[in-house]
């Protein structure tokens, strides 16, 4: 087994320590989601903070690590007599992004519990991760079915396992820790709401604290053992105070001032829901127990407030997580009681690293403590600032600074034609190992999904020569079938934006904005991954690359500059690239591409060069359009699913994006369609468009 870092070696990061610290105190804070850029020691400190948890009681031989004292009684390995037990060290349980459903929750032994009616059940990650922590690495690329299994065990605190009227249940209570790179996509309310505590982790800035995170990292990686041998004494301390702070954790008193704090921080901030107020509770409580006190102090609740509420404020997944520290403030001050209020006693000084002080906080060295990172948490959520403006522009361009983004709102479903296999998702048909069930087949590797009358209509003409005797039905391995379902993909869905000078009108460019944003809100809640191409001046470029991120592409889209001409067929053959590079990477995802325009085109760009020719034609005559069109027939001759969202405006219109449309094999609608209370049946639209039969919307 290799050595972990050691915990107190991890240089700042001071918020993730303490994080993690209070969980090991108070395991009923509920866990720690861990926020940040690549790089930053997140998943070296969840590793770190196993090895610091006291031993757990198990019973000997229960796979099952069923608690001594108070045996489980529906145990599947029990029953349990009370008494002695054996001590193990505390697991910290991996979940990998791409394990199966059977690897989380378990197997059964359908062809056993059928031909013997013996539950032969094989334990998965939940079972492992009982009274341990479960840790998932990038938790936000998790699949939506493994998401709603960890929901419930987390919520019930126990792990069910049932096939065909077979079932299976054990406990399972851990400490659930996640990390995720914002980058990459961010999480469904839900899972969020079940972490107790958020950090946000960013490398440092200071040169000698970086130094100390690189001399520590080249340290351990010479000789770990050696390492981890001089820190040693500060891992058996920091390991002593967790204990005894979790002796003095039942004594600590929450009074009814700290309480009316705590609510009226969370109705302050609106955060839904009763969950944010017990968390804040039981972290308050745990902080106070860290700082060896008894009372919970303000400050404890304010602490408590800044971990467990910035994820619970997102009203949209856009919302950058986050607290008003001056509100916070106001409202602490304004509903301060004399029972939690006791200035005498705050000020008395306990040692700020001893076992009274420090506000809770970990403890630090003199150097501050590593792991491939270095600084105490901060704003990680935003996305990289978006340099279009910089870009450089075709002479005369006209460029326009950007304008902000309507309201967004609810659109109006769209989907791919057809039956796909891609990922799991909420936007489109496919074949899926959840949904309704369609039909049967012989199972490809293990079995999943039993059809029980597929199975026994295969395994009931072979009764008698199996030499079958009794009431029971002789099944083998051959017999067994797997179901098929149909439920619904994730799509790429990407985004073909128009920002020339015939959209420049800023209230016109605001209302484009908003109905990009809502589709890509409308993405996040499908689980799509998202891309952007923009096209304007002479050319068209990639603004954002396919991602699961649909901040980093609202980011891309709100510094959206305008102006210039219009390269229309370079922004297609821009977006046919892109789908030919995707279809590459993942072959299974289908994609819809969305074409953002009025559907003018005045300059044939990098396209008329790429055709060959060099005629020198105006660029606001018949070769802009030719050039456009030709593209567009590209998507349609392959097939893609497209939309055209018509942005043209005035009591004049010139209808070209229908004609647009009609090349792509797509659908055209107006801004105002694109709602769903004022459009309907756009799905079939879509989906006969795709096909060849596109219906045109000129205006």
């Amino acid at each position: 087994m290799s050595t972990p870092f050691p915990f107190t070696a991890v240089v700042g990061q001071d918020d993730l320590r303490l994080a993690l610290l209070l969980n090991a105190v108070s395991p009923a804070v509920g866990g720690v989601l861990v926020r940040g850029e690549k790089g930053t020691a997140k998943s070296t400190a969840v590793r770190a903070l196993s090895a610091l948890l006291p031993e757990v009681p198990v019973v000997p031989g229960c796979r099952f690590s069923c608690d001594p004292a108070r045996p489980d009684p529906g145990c599947p390995d029990g029953p349990h007599e009370p008494g002695a037990g054996a001590e193990r060290p505390a697991r910290m349980v991996e979940l990998p992004v791409g394990a199966s459903e059977d690897r989380l929750v378990g197997a059964l032994d359908i062809e056993r519990a059928l031909s013997e009616g013996v539950k032969s059940f094989e334990p998965g990650l939940l079972a492992d991760a009982h009274r341990g922590i479960l840790y998932v690495d990038e938790v936000n690329l998790l699949h939506d079915h493994l998401v709603d299994l960890l929901l419930d065990a987390a919520a019930m605190g126990a792990s069910y396992v049932e096939r065909e009227g077979v079932s299976v249940r054990h406990a399972s209570k851990f400490l659930l820790v996640g990390t995720m790179n914002p980058e990459e996509g961010e999480l469904r309310p839900q899972l969020l709401d079940r972490f107790g505590l958020t950090v946000e982790v960013a490398a440092s800035r200071e040169p000698d604290q970086r130094v100390e995170v690189v001399r520590r990292r080249l340290a351990y990686d010479d000789d770990p053992a050696g390492f981890a041998a001089r820190w040693a004494d500060d891992e058996a301390d920091l390991r002593q105070r967790i204990v005894a702070a979790r002796e003095l954790l039942p004594s600590v008193r929450l009074g009814d001032g700290a309480l009316r704090q705590i609510a009226a921080t969370c109705a302050a901030f609106e955060v839904d829901g009763m969950r944010a107020d017990i968390v804040m509770a039981r972290t308050a409580t745990a902080l106070a127990a860290w700082a060896g006190r008894t009372d919970v102090l303000a400050e404890d609740v304010r602490q408590a407030a800044l971990l467990a509420l910035p994820h619970r404020r997102r009203r949209n997944p856009f919302d950058a997580p986050g607290l008003d520290e001056d509100k916070l403030d106001e409202t602490l001050e304004e509903f301060a009681g004399d029972e939690n209020q006791n200035e005498s006693e705050s000020d008395e000084d306990p040692d700020p690293d001893g076992p009274g002080g420090g506000g809770g906080q970990p403890p630090s060295e003199p150097d501050g403590p590593d792991g491939p990172d270095g600084s105490r948490g901060g704003d990680t959520g935003a996305q990289p600032e978006a340099e279009e403006s910089g870009r450089p522009q075709a002479p005369g361009a006209g460029e326009q600074q950007p304008v902000r983004a309507s309201e967004p709102f609810r659109t109006k479903v769209l989907s791919v034609p057809g039956l796909g296999e891609g990922a799991a998702g909420r936007r489109s048909r496919a074949r899926t190992e959840h949904g309704r069930t369609t039909g049967a087949r012989r199972p490809r590797g293990a079995l999943t999904k039993l059809h029980l009358a597929a199975t026994v209509h295969a395994a009931a003409p072979h009764q008698r020569t199996r030499g079958r005797s009794g009431p029971g039905l002789v099944v083998r391995r051959d017999d067994l079938r797997q179901a098929t379902r149909e439920g619904r993909e994730g799509n790429l869905v990407l985004f073909v934006v128009d920002a020339s000078g015939s959209m420049a009108a800023r209230q016109r460019m605001s209302a484009v904005k908003g109905a990009v944003l809502s589709l890509l809100l409308d993405a996040y809640q499908r689980r799509d991954k998202v891309g952007l191409v923009t096209f304007r001046g002479s050319a068209a470029e990639v603004a954002l690359p396919p991602t699961s991120s649909v901040d980093a592409a609202a980011v891309r889209l709100e510094s959206l500059p305008t102006g210039g001409r219009t390269p229309l067929a370079a922004g297609l053959l821009k977006a046919h690239e892109v789908l030919r590079v995707e279809r590459l990477r993942d072959p299974a995802r289908r994609a819809l591409v969305v074409v953002v325009t009025d559907g003018r085109a005045t300059d044939g760009g990098a396209a008329r060069s790429a055709s060959g020719r060099g005629d020198g034609r105006a660029a606001g005559g018949t070769e802009p359009v030719a050039l456009a069109g030709r593209a567009a027939r590209l998507f349609a001759a392959e097939g893609v699913a497209s939309v055209v969202v018509d942005c043209e405006s005035g009591h004049v219109r010139l209808g070209l994006a229908g004609q647009l449309a009609g090349e792509l094999g797509a659908t055209a609608v107006t801004l105002d369609e694109l709602r769903a209370d004022s459009i309907a049946g756009l799905v079939r639209d879509v989906q006969g468009g795709s096909q060849g039969g596109s219906k045109r919307r000129a205006a």
